[in-house]
């Protein structure tokens, strides 16, 4: 049996990671996660309110580690936007092969423009603003701190997707 795959998405808010984690788990029929999902349950139940920190990667940890374990693979919708949060996929991907995809969008106009558009699709859960997203704390990628990744310019979502299967294909 082969070993299971880990896909981590990353990218500021608009960049088309949840667009490219829904195909890419479809197409790789593999359990989907999403940092915001369990962020707005955490805070349905009144557990925390936004920002909730820390807790929604250490949940998808935890789920990811499970799913992995059983041989299922598993892609990871999140912004991970400091080392802290980067490094932890590493550990999860123990025993599993690990492909970590930065989303981005080469117009800077269409970025803001999706996000502008955006609203929310999870009950409890908030968009940020244009000002929220590009002045939202995203510490610049550093492969020797936080491995390395493959960048996806989802400008084009079509194209998108079919550059993060290739490198996927690759990882096998």
């Amino acid at each position: 049996m082969s070993k299971p795959l880990l896909v981590v998405l990353a990218g500021r808010p608009g960049t088309g990671k949840t667009t490219l984690g829904r195909r890419l788990a479809a197409e790789l029929r593999a359990a989907y996660l999403r940092i915001d999902a369990i962020e707005a349950a955490v805070v349905r139940c009144r557990l925390a309110e936004h920002p909730v920190g820390p807790v929604g990667y250490v949940v998808a940890h935890e789920l990811a580690a499970a799913t992995l374990a059983v041989g299922t693979s598993v892609v990871i919708d999140a912004v991970n936007p400091v080392p802290e949060a980067r490094s932890g996929w590493r550990t999860v991907a123990e025993g599993a092969r690990l492909v970590v995809l930065q989303t981005t969008l080469s117009d800077i106009e269409e970025h803001r423009r999706r996000v502008s558009a955006r609203r929310p699709d999870l009950a409890g859960s908030a968009v940020p603003s244009w000002d929220q997203v590009v002045n939202r704390d995203y510490a610049a990628w550093d492969e020797s701190r936080d491995g390395p990744r493959h960048i996806i310019d989802m400008l084009d979502t079509e194209q998108g997707v079919a550059a993060a299967l290739r490198h996927i294909r690759l990882a096998k």
